[in-house]
């Protein structure tokens, strides 16, 4: 699945300094971040609260969205 996303251009410009702050790091294993890699790590992490609901990744967004309103 595509999806199109409008990000609020301050909130982008953040996720940007973000990024470009932790590029180069020798402790990032996983490779560069990116900004769709970042929006499809954190996809990955919801569906990990159906697949393995009691993973760190699961409960940690469980946790963030609750942080948000959303109780799950």
């Amino acid at each position: 699945m595509k999806i199109k996303l409008d990000i609020d251009p301050e909130i982008a410009a953040q996720v940007e300094i973000f990024l470009a702050t932790i590029e180069g790091r020798k402790d990032c294993t996983n490779g560069p971040l990116t900004m769709a890699a970042l929006v499809h790590m954190l996809l990955e992490d919801v569906a990990l609260m159906v697949e393995r609901p009691g993973s760190w990744e699961a409960q940690a967004m469980f946790s963030l969205l609750g942080a948000h309103g959303y109780e799950c």
